[in-house]
């Protein structure tokens, strides 16, 4: 099957609640042979990556994403053309209809028709809305630095809450110790988030500092008055750096130990010439230890 040019690249439908919504689809066979194929409805989802994907026909095991069709999907019905034959060089064009069922809440229902054959499938997106109040929202979470220098990536999280299918577009606000660093300029980010999904989203950032102490800020926004920021900080500490300032540390700190033992030690003989043993204690004399004792050297 080969899409015509000038075909659309997907179904745009909107209605109210309770509507039967019509359009159809058309299937070209460009090959000697012929096919058939069988057509259903389908939920749309995003993947964790930001991704449109359809849901399988067949229950997953454990559910998760895949599963049975219980959103708009099921409102795409083929009537007795769900199975299709299609001759050799032909084009065959099957009406459908969408049931918006009564009482369903507005905003986009992403869908998708599926055509299958020999366990092959393609889609089509349906963009389905419900008249009514639309709500355009998201938040930003998670928010994180990975990597450093050149390869420095921002990680975030958006989720929309709202009911309505996001295009969102993000800028980067970064502040060091010394004043502003180079962020990111806004820019559409190439997803398209669906109602009440939520992807895990990564931004390079080639202006990350060597050597500072970073806030940053990520604000999205989108039509319809979306808005949202997150932030984050981040310590870009060289290798060479932090590891010398490691071992000075760790130097001092036996250093300090070394001069709190000999201390003690000097306090203990002065005790015992001064005779201040417990009273009752009974110690042999012995002659007192030699100062080259603390380095480690043989009596």
């Amino acid at each position: 099957m080969a899409p015509r040019a000038g075909a659309r690249p997907y179904f745009y439908l909107s209605g109210t609640s309770g509507a039967v919504l019509e359009d159809r689809l058309a299937l070209d066979n460009t090959s000697d042979r012929e096919h058939t194929v069988t057509l259903r409805g389908a939920d749309a989802y995003n993947t964790a990556d930001g991704a449109f994907a359809v849901r399988s026909a067949k229950p997953a095991a454990g559910g998760g994403s895949e599963g049975p069709v219980t959103g708009a999907g099921l409102w795409i019905s083929f009537g007795a053309g769900t199975t299709v034959k299609v001759p050799a060089h032909t084009r065959a064009v099957v009406p459908f209809t969408v049931t918006v069922p009564p009482g369903s809440p507005p905003g986009d229902h992403p869908a998708a028709v599926v055509a299958t054959e020999a366990g092959r499938e393609v889609g089509v997106r349906v963009h389905l809305r419900v008249g009514g109040p639309a709500l355009a929202a998201l938040t930003v979470e998670d928010v994180s630095v990975r990597g450093k220098g050149a390869s420095a990536r921002v990680a975030y999280t958006l989720v929309n809450r709202g009911n309505v299918t996001l295009a969102p577009e993000l800028s980067i606000r970064a502040r060091g110790t010394f004043g502003e660093v180079a962020g990111r300029s806004a820019r559409t980010l190439p997803v398209e988030v669906l109602p009440g999904q939520r992807v895990e989203l990564s931004e390079p950032w080639p202006g990350a500092p060597v050597f500072d102490r970073v806030a940053l800020d990520l604000t999205v926004t989108a039509p319809g008055g979306a808005r949202a920021t997150g932030s984050a900080s981040a310590w870009f500490v060289p290798w060479g750096i932090a590891g010398w300032t490691g071992l000075g540390l760790l130097g001092l700190g036996g250093t300090a130990a070394a001069a709190l033992l000999l201390a003690r030690k000097r306090r203990s003989r002065a005790g015992d010439r001064h005779g201040t043993r417990p009273h009752g204690s009974a110690v042999p004399e012995q002659a007192p230890a030699p100062d080259h004792e603390l380095t480690g050297a043989t009596r």
